[in-house]
């Protein structure tokens, strides 16, 4: 299995087994920085439009969210599920100017489009700025509520993938996405399986105040930002022996895992609110919290961090203790793990998790939390 990157190269088409040759890309690359710059002039002549224009591709962080993460579709669903295609869409139609309640990326979304704010304050013609879009297999149809509830909203998503039934997976590449977060276990794992940052949502338990000024994102450790290498370790060999393979290759940096490339994208971001002395006020915080113990085994995981030229702002090393009652004082608004214990544990406490189907850890996930948005 690859480990998700944050490159930008089209190097295949979208469907993933067809190579390009150097010529075959160098043309494609010049179409489509002709093609930018045409869309770049048409949309300028729009002086009177008060929407920010959506940052190029290639330069933005793309954050792809379906519908169902988007908001909370459970009774749609279930409309679906029962009464078929022809009667969920009429449904859709009768109902296009009822706003879709938030589901549990929203606020993920919502927090994401005021760090872009602030940094179009700052940096008013840079382009490296989140783009959120909207990868749903709904039918075209139903994009008029969609549209109507993003607008209630007030949110700033342009770009829309709708596929009428088919997988949006195959498009996630042609979107350049960066991080691809979905209720339906099933595409998350064939996005991981093509190298793509990605997880599955589950919406929380009880509701919590979120922070409003500031995104907020947690991350587990191993099988999540680094790969699985040492956690194979803890599942075949036990814990005395995976504190003394951690000992010995202290110096040796972690392989990177899935979700170590948007750790990146939002530290290349956060440098520049440093560069514009803005580090006591950045509008971004990350956590690491990780069931690792400090003494024992915190120290390859910093020392890897370091080597990779990234920070985090809070390292909590739990040896062992559940993650819970410690993601209630962070309030994040997305907490990426591997182990469905955790993500149960966080869920019922309130947190929104977001379910990382990596590595060895998922020979050993029995159970699914209680969750009507995962049901496909």
């Amino acid at each position: 299995m690859s480990s998700c990157s944050s490159d930008k190269s089209p190097s295949s088409s979208a469907c993933g087994n067809i190579q390009l040759t150097p010529a075959q890309e160098q043309a494609a690359a010049v179409g489509a920085e002709q093609d930018w710059a045409a869309a770049k002039a048409f949309y300028d002549t729009l002086v009177s439009t008060k929407r920010p224009r959506p940052p190029k591709p290639q330069n933005a962080i793309t954050v792809a969210v379906s519908s169902r993460a988007l908001f909370d579709m459970v009774k749609d669903r279930k409309i679906y599920e029962e009464e078929g295609v022809e009667t969920y869409v009429k449904y859709q139609e009768e109902n296009e100017n009822v706003p879709l309640n938030p589901g549990p990326a929203f606020y993920f979304v919502k927090a994401l489009e005021q760090v872009n704010a602030r940094l179009r304050e700052l940096y008013p013609n840079d382009e490296e700025l989140f783009d959120i879009v909207l990868m749903t297999n709904n039918h075209a149809q139903v994009g008029v509520r969609l549209i109507n509830s993003i607008n209630h909203y007030g949110l700033s998503i342009e770009r829309f993938c709708m596929t009428g039934g088919e997988s949006p997976i195959g498009y996630l590449t042609a979107y350049l996405t960066n991080l691809y977060l979905s209720a339906d276990s099933e595409k998350v794992q064939e996005a991981i399986e093509a190298g793509i940052a990605s997880a599955t949502m589950f919406t929380a338990n009880k509701d919590i105040p979120y922070c409003d000024k500031q995104l907020r994102v947690a991350f587990d450790g191993d099988a999540v930002i680094f790969s699985d290498e040492s956690e194979q370790i803890v599942k075949e060999h036990g814990l005395d022996r995976f504190f003394e393979h951690e000992q010995m290759n202290e110096n040796k940096p972690l392989a990177q895992g899935p979700l170590k490339g948007f750790l990146e994208d939002l530290g290349k971001l956060q440098k520049k609110f440093y560069a514009k002395d803005e580090r006591l006020d950045c509008p971004i915080r990350t956590y690491l919290v990780t069931a690792r113990s400090a003494a024992s085994s915190g120290a390859r995981v910093l020392k890897t961090l370091r080597s990779w030229g990234l920070e985090i702002d809070e390292a909590l090393f739990l040896a062992g203790a559940p993650k819970g009652p410690i993601l209630v004082k962070i309030r994040p608004h997305i907490f990426f793990d591997d182990q469905m214990f955790h993500i149960e544990g966080a869920q019922q406490l309130g947190t929104v998790a977001a379910h990382v189907p990596y590595g060895i850890g998922q020979k050993y996930n029995k159970s699914k939390p209680k969750d009507d948005t995962v049901k496909k």
